[in-house]
């Protein structure tokens, strides 16, 4: 019986995992792996910690972990794997099963394949702007554009840059230059950065990475590059500012690399990646594809959705590697879009669907704002404000987005297996998880989170978002504001809205100082606004109609206050 060859296109994260799970599960196929790239296997995630210094040997962005580098001796070696680096494939021959390349010596060839696997990734969006093709102008995509701007953080102290767009990787690479001394500005041309958040918990990294010193720029986008001499010397914006700089760095978002895909006559889709089905296989029976190139379902909507992140890379190439031996016997089954980053000792995520994304799938939803801290405050307890979002009539979980100091990511781990389990907040408010002082509260955040949503569900709450009381203020009508926070605590910081001061223990028996018609606006709010629900419950006891609690409290609250 004649060999069977498998011919993966593409070395970073989907075509390894392809090409590693083909020659697992067969031992007796021909698994060729193809790369443009010197480097295979890269952890690009890792770029912006490389260029800030976190770690300074670059080959741990190769290594396996055990600590031995990813080139084609080991894949040869360790995998059964031929690894072509510094060969791009130019032409894909679907008639005759046959992939034409080039090396960097400028050699040519073809392989010819039973089966063909496209793990192309992504390329950096670059729009048309003037200057672009300046020294100084950088993404960064690659391991050479990490080399590029590690070798520039080094000697950029007391330098400027601007990194053009606000969302992972602008985030990152603003982190990364200022932990090297160079101060940063970031132009985010959509109100917020961090597009995959609500308003509110953007605006709160947004504040955190202010306070660290970043220039955040949110609303404006750039016109234009300027230079002398060949090198950049700043940007002008679309306002008409100009922003002097050494550096730009390019981070307004990926697209899929389907080049070769098209010339092949392959399925594209809309949003410009190669279209699979549920086995990653694509139009043509005998080619599959995996990572940043493709389009996959999202599973809350049924929708086909753009999603180049690693994990899903590496998740779609091991399907992809599988039923390139074996038959289409394994699924991808979609993603629910889960994402996580770091923000200076901020770190924010989401899971599932923001307010915003499942409105315009058209959920009618309802929401709930929590901040609390992550674990007692004995155990060095840190702030943590989440957002849970659910479909009305179901009570289905359809997102989840957390920000905060805290234990960010294990809040946001929990919510994806529940979002993706199809749990309601019922299910959520019962959830049986691991306690113990030095990692959560007993009430775990994300639990109390589903438990405000389920006291607002069952109308035991009327809760609002820091976004709808700031539209209540701006209004300038008729509004109670109450804080029943105690003295101490509105010495210390205050939201200076006009708000009257009366501690929760004194409310049963203060209740004449408030409005005497029963039916006003009143706002209540504390810290994180517990005590705020408290104080909802006494006066609706007290007959008062339209009490709303501030959900999340001062914590929660991104815009400027008193003091």
């Amino acid at each position: 019986m004649v060999p069977k060859r498998i011919v993966v296109i593409g070395g970073t994260a989907a075509g390894p995992k392809a090409a590693a799970r083909a020659s697992r599960l067969d031992q007796n196929a021909e698994v060729i792996l193809l790369q443009k790239a010197p480097e295979l296997s890269m952890a690009s995630c890792g770029y912006p910690y490389y260029v800030s210094g976190m770690f300074k040997e670059r080959e741990k962005l190769l290594c396996t972990p055990a600590g031995v580098v990813r080139d084609p001796s080991f894949f040869a070696g360790a995998k059964g794997i031929t690894a072509m680096v510094n060969t791009e494939a130019v032409r894909i021959d679907r008639e005759a099963k046959v992939v034409n390349w080039i090396n960097a010596a400028g050699e040519t060839g073809m392989l010819a394949y039973d089966k063909l696997i496209l793990c192309t990734g992504s390329v950096p969006k670059m729009p048309p702007i003037p200057g672009r093709d300046l020294q100084g102008v950088t993404t960064l995509n690659s391991m050479a554009d990490a080399d590029r701007m590690r070798a520039w953080a080094e000697h950029g102290r007391g330098k400027r840059a601007v990194i053009v767009g606000g969302g992972l990787i602008g985030m990152e690479a603003c982190e990364a230059l200022h932990e090297s001394g160079v101060h940063v500005t970031v132009v985010e041309a959509l109100p917020q950065v961090l597009g995959f958040l609500d308003t509110e918990l953007a605006l709160l990294v947004e504040n955190h990475a202010r306070s660290k010193g970043a220039d955040i720029l949110t609303g404006t986008g750039i016109a234009a590059i300027t230079g002398e001499d060949g090198h950049v010397t700043g940007v002008r914006l679309a306002d008409g500012r100009e922003l002097p700089c050494d550096l730009v760095v390019m981070a307004i978002g990926v697209a899929p690399n389907t080049t070769l895909a098209k010339e092949a006559g392959l399925e594209i889709g809309r949003f410009g990646g190669i279209v699979v089905n549920d086995f990653m296989g694509t139009s043509d029976p005998d080619i599959y594809a995996a990572g940043d190139c493709v389009e996959v379902t999202n599973r809350l909507t049924g929708a086909k959705m753009f999603a180049p992140y690693g994990d899903l890379a590496n998740l779609e190439g091991r399907v992809a590697g599988e039923n390139a031996v074996l038959g289409d016997t394994v699924r991808f089954p979609g993603t629910i879009g889960s994402g996580i980053c770091k923000v200076f000792d901020f770190t924010a995520a989401s899971t599932g669907l923001s307010e915003r994304r499942a409105r315009e799938a058209g959920f009618d939803v309802v929401t709930a704002v929590n901040a609390s801290p992550d674990k007692p405050g004995f155990m060095n307890a840190k702030p943590l404000v989440s957002k849970m979002i659910a479909d009305r009539a179901s009570g289905r979980i359809l997102g989840f987005a957390c920000v905060g100091q805290g234990d960010v990511n294990r809040q946001a781990s929990e919510m994806a297996v529940a979002v993706a389990a199809g749990w309601t907040v019922d299910d959520m408010a019962m959830a049986d998880l691991p306690y113990a002082p030095p990692y959560s509260q007993a009430i775990d955040h994300a639990i109390a989170t589903a438990h405000i949503l389920q006291n607002k569900m069952r109308g035991l709450m009327t809760g609002i978002s820091a976004v709808e009381a700031k539209a209540l203020f701006d209004a300038g009508g008729p509004l109670y504001v109450l804080d029943v926070r105690g003295p101490e605590e509105f010495k210390e910081m205050r939201l200076g809205r006009g708000e009257n001061l009366i501690p929760l223990g004194q409310l049963r028996k203060r209740v004449s100082e408030l409005p005497e018609d029963r039916n006003a606006t009143i706002l209540s709010f504390c810290k994180v606004s517990m005590r705020g629900y408290e104080a909802q419950r006494i006066l609706e006891k007290e007959g008062y109609t339209d009490v709303r609690v501030m959900e999340g409290g001062l914590m929660a609250w991104p815009y400027a206050k008193e003091r």
